[in-house]
């Protein structure tokens, strides 16, 4: 108990780390689903240039690029033809799963990942894992909704962030034992 309390001190003392303040030049721009900031904050970084597409990652079923477009508000449409949208996702592992065949298909080796503050550490570690020769640039973004600062003052903040440090345990937990479970695998019987 004593290392998992240290544990979420340091989980939190990452997540209160400022972004880089320049975003990179890369060949590809990943959003993942989930907040409405994410998605502007992903467009605007394409707006600059920082990369020549952009990736969605876990859209509900039937929405299109000109319905995300709307929903940013003040983005210029001539941006849909520079964005992609991923349908297959419905967790952070799916994400990485599904940027990861589109970046193959695509034959992108770099991506900037947007995503909140809190969901990038689990999300760090989840596409590190699908894409290990892919350079990733974390691009975090802050959500009003889960305040970072004096959390512990907040009861629903306090466990929302408790429950992404767990979620991130269990995802490390589940890739370092994989390679184990891929290898007793090679034994079943056809």
């Amino acid at each position: 108990m004593l290392a998992w309390g240290f544990g979420f001190i340091w989980f939190m003392q990452i997540l209160k780390q400022p972004p880089a303040p320049n975003a990179a030049h890369t060949d590809a721009i990943v959003v993942l689903t989930g907040g409405s900031l994410r998605l502007e904050a992903g467009l605007a970084l394409l707006a600059a240039n920082t990369a020549p597409k952009l990736f969605v990652s876990g859209v509900y079923t039937g929405v299109g690029v000109q319905q995300l477009l709307r929903l940013s508000r003040n983005q210029p449409e001539a941006l849909d033809c520079c964005i992609a949208l991923g349908y297959a996702a419905n967790d952070t592992r799916g994400n990485a799963v599904e940027t990861a065949a589109w970046m193959k298909s695509e034959g992108r080796n770099s991506l900037q990942l947007v995503t909140a503050n809190y969901h990038m550490p689990r999300s760090l570690l989840e596409f590190r894992h699908a894409l290990p020769v892919v350079a990733i640039t974390p691009h975090p973004v802050s959500s009003p909704h889960v305040p970072l600062d004096q959390w512990w003052r907040k009861p629903a903040t306090g466990l929302f962030l408790f429950g992404e440090y767990s979620k991130y345990l269990f995802a490390y937990a589940r890739i370092l034992v994989s390679p184990i479970i891929d290898f007793l695998s090679t034994f079943k019987k056809p």
